[in-house]
């Protein structure tokens, strides 16, 4: 049986303010800018989970709600949902805030999966995540279909296996 390790003790808070090298010609954070922040974020709360150097492996869909604005602070939440035999995946919530007009709002939020590795690169198992919390039990829930989904769009799990999303659609 591997070692299991509750999700909370994967939780990464990461704070940052939008400067001028940030932001666009409009004045709005780069899109770019914001994976890079997400990726670090959500990499540290792999390696917090899984003690080993991390690679990311995906990244679902990031969409951009609403323009961060230079001088905003952004807050990065990030946390594994479910750890399978040597990949992890890490939820992260992305809050942005003008503390002088003293509005906050959600930005962004995606799933990532890292893949935890040897110091020769090649994968290494990870401990399972316990959830503790309904939020983190939902999340880690949701994870096996949200995996399938990404092994079969990038044609590694063929339709047939995807179990878990063929019960969704009650599909035989």
């Amino acid at each position: 049986m591997r070692k299991q390790k509750p999700v909370k003790d994967s939780f990464v808070n990461m704070t940052e303010l939008v400067l001028p090298n940030d932001t666009n010609t409009l004045n709005n954070l780069m899109g770019g800018r914001m994976m890079h922040l997400m990726d670090i974020a959500a990499a540290v709360a792999a390696q917090k989970h899984s003690n080993r150097i991390v690679v990311t492996a995906s990244v679902d869909n990031v969409s951009f709600r609403e323009g961060i604005k230079l001088g905003s602070v952004i807050t990065l939440q990030a946390q594994v949902t479910r750890a399978f035999s040597s990949s992890m995946e890490v939820h992260i919530d992305v809050w942005a805030e003008d503390i002088p007009s003293g509005t906050k709002f959600k930005s962004n939020e995606a799933f990532f999966t890292f893949v935890a590795v040897d110091q020769s690169g090649r994968p290494i198992d990870v401990p399972e995540a316990l959830p503790e919390t309904p939020e983190e039990i939902s999340l880690f829930d949701g994870a096996l279909r949200r995996r399938q989904l990404r092994l079969l769009l990038a044609g590694r799990l063929k339709p047939e296996d995807a179990t878990e999303l063929k019960s969704l659609f009650a599909i035989g």
